[in-house]
């Protein structure tokens, strides 16, 4: 199956999520009656990034691994995101240009060498980058976000987290 597939729709579909935990924290701060920009600083230890580095950190993964995968150039966002709506453009600037990829982009992804601007003079096949690393880091900090929100009262759940999934009924037994 081309990488497109296991990419761009799966990234869409969880920074759609994040748009989704962003409402509920938005009822929720409604309900108790803070302004909900105080979550952007949250975090779940002092040594990991608040809830705006988290989310900035999701749409830099998201357009990065597809970018790489797809052989262009990935867009540059500076990372100057104050409010929640900030963030919420942000995440839509982002969903933008992953729907302007398509999966001939992506032929011969798996053998593509891929290459990281913190590490200089190392490579990874696209295969490895895409299992090894770009989806357990993109699902890392999706998942830190998830958790800083629903640590903090945020009323998210796994449902929150996963959205849609696409089931489909299976005919009966015999």
């Amino acid at each position: 199956m081309n990488f497109y597939h296991f990419t761009v729709p799966q990234l869409i579909r969880t920074l759609g999520q994040v748009h989704h935990w962003l409402d509920k924290a938005q009822k929720y701060a409604e309900q108790k009656k803070f302004d909900v920009n105080v979550l952007l600083t949250a975090r779940l230890a002092p040594d990991q990034f608040h809830f705006t580095r988290q989310v900035q950190v999701i749409t830099d993964n998201a357009k990065g691994t597809a970018a790489r995968l797809a052989g262009v150039q990935a867009p540059v966002f500076e990372d100057t995101e104050k409010t929640v709506e900030e963030l919420r453009a942000r995440i839509d600037k982002t969903i933008a240009f992953l729907k302007t990829l398509t999966p001939e982009q992506f032929q011969g992804a798996a053998e593509r060498t891929i290459t990281l601007p913190f590490l200089p003079g190392q490579g990874l096949k696209g295969s490895d980058y895409l299992v090894a690393f770009a989806l357990p880091n993109f699902y890392f900090h999706a998942t830190t976000a998830y958790s800083i929100l629903r640590h903090n009262g945020v009323d998210v759940g796994k449902g929150d987290f996963l959205g849609e999934v696409p089931f489909f009924a299976l005919p009966p037994s015999p």
